[in-house]
């Protein structure tokens, strides 16, 4: 009996003590990377800002208001700011929601590196505006934002506001394709206008360094705000308020954001339910150097055809392509906050099926790293991380590599295929490809 009742007690130690270290990993700050992330996913020597404003656009149409045709209104969009600040604050907690199975929001916090009103670092430092996607906020991307702020960017990420009904309707979908696209061009043309006027905490940023992040319907914001042309049949999905901006209209130049040096994908949108997003020539029409990523089961955006389609399509700008292979579409928010975790429909907002959600973050935080600092900051050296890797991760290897738990990153070519700054025992899983632009 005594070992029985001692075994149990052990047990429920056991148990208790998994659940207290489940619940103090949810809590931590997304932004703060595992012992296991690969080299350049690690946070960067500024502290991190961070400030809320709005952004408001005067006059412009709403397909979701107005009876006989779109209303006429003034577009508020919230602005969450994460910039380099001078020193290493205390944090914040971040609180927000996301639509939850029974239909109403269900509310949660994130914890934050970022410090509010913290005092600006001194210095020059490239714009990056980051769209979320359907239904999700600025906070359950806080882990980027606040990652590239420590590195020397300042990272604009837009509230959408997309509307409390389901995307599979009409009417929601008029929401997300208008405002991607609108919104993405507007914040990024009022950003770099206070920028250049040394407004506020904006005086940091260097407009004439601007970079596109989006994920999902952010995804299609951004590329479209890169140059790919929105197909006509678009105008029809958004009221007709789309009608001047899609390809050949009067106003589809407007669309697009000037001084643009980078652009990243993750899992972006190219086609809404039978509704094809971009007109000839499509992503094609982007000179920008772009990065895509994407799981290999993305069913909600697809793969092949969907995400790696576009990879081929854009021959005119020097490319790449990240796999995660046998992941699917929530690759790019927070792991799942405990307030998520009742149901499997909620849960499934944030956590896949296969991959560690801390580990699919850090690897996109080291690959964006690289990319935007090569081709932003234009440092030639991060080049190595990102040009002539093996395309299978599985196949690198290193000849002098230490052996056991070894926790040194690959030098990368020539002592080693193994890719560049990620650990030998954590290397398999991904495919990462490259393709220089065309004439």
């Amino acid at each position: 009996m005594i070992g029985r009742i001692g075994i149990a007690a052990a047990a429920c130690a056991a148990a208790i003590f998994a659940f207290e270290g489940h619940a103090q990993q949810a809590q931590q700050a997304p932004a703060r990377p595992s012992v296991d992330a690969p080299e350049l996913a690690a946070l960067g020597s500024y502290g991190v800002g961070v400030a809320d404003l709005e952004f408001v656009e005067a006059g412009r149409a709403d397909p979701l208001q107005g009876a006989d045709k779109p209303a006429i209104v003034d577009r508020h969009i919230p602005i969450k700011l994460w910039y380099p600040a001078a020193a290493k604050g205390a944090g914040t907690r971040y609180r927000t929601a996301l639509p939850g199975e029974k239909g109403s929001d269900v509310p949660f916090e994130v914890p934050g590196l970022a410090t509010p009103g913290a005092a600006a670092a001194k210095g020059r430092f490239p714009l990056v505006i980051l769209a979320h996607g359907y239904s999700n906020t600025p906070e359950v991307l806080s882990w980027l934002g606040e990652n590239l702020a420590s590195k020397g960017y300042v990272v604009v990420a837009p509230a959408f506001r997309d509307p409390p009904i389901t995307i599979r309707t009409p009417a929601a979908r008029a929401g997300p394709l208008t405002s991607r696209p609108l919104d993405i061009a507007f914040v990024a043309a009022e950003a770099q206008r206070r920028a250049q006027a040394g407004q506020g905490a904006f005086a940091a940023a260097d407009a004439a360094r601007t970079a596109l992040i989006g994920y999902s319907m952010g995804g299609y914001g951004v590329l479209t705000a890169g140059g790919a042309p929105l197909d006509p049949a678009v105008a029809g999905a958004t009221r007709g308020v789309l009608a001047p901006y899609v390809a050949g209209a009067e106003k589809a130049e407007r669309l697009k954001v000037a001084d643009l040096k980078a652009v990243v994908a993750i899992s972006p949108a190219s086609n809404l339910y039978g509704t094809p997003l971009w007109a000839a020539p499509g992503v094609a029409a982007i000179r920008a150097p772009t990065l895509f990523i994407v799981g290999s089961q993305d069913h909600v955006v697809g793969y092949d055809p969907g995400v790696r389609t576009l990879f081929e399509q854009a021959v005119h700008a020097p490319r790449y392509l990240l796999t995660f292979r046998e992941a699917a579409h929530s690759i790019a928010l927070i792991g799942a906050p405990p307030a998520m975790r009742e149901s499997f429909w909620d849960l499934d907002w944030f956590e896949d099926a296969v991959w560690r959600k801390d580990r699919l973050m850090a690897v996109q935080a080291h690959f964006i790293t690289a990319f935007l600092d090569r081709y932003v900051k234009g440092e030639e050296a991060k080049a190595s991380y990102i040009d002539g890797l093996v395309p299978n991760s599985n196949d690198g290897k290193w000849a002098g590599a230490p052996g056991g738990r070894y926790a040194g990153f690959s030098p990368g070519a020539p002592a080693s295929t193994i890719w560049k700054g990620f650990q030998p025992s954590r290397i398999s899983g991904m495919n990462f490809e490259f393709k220089p632009a065309q004439p």
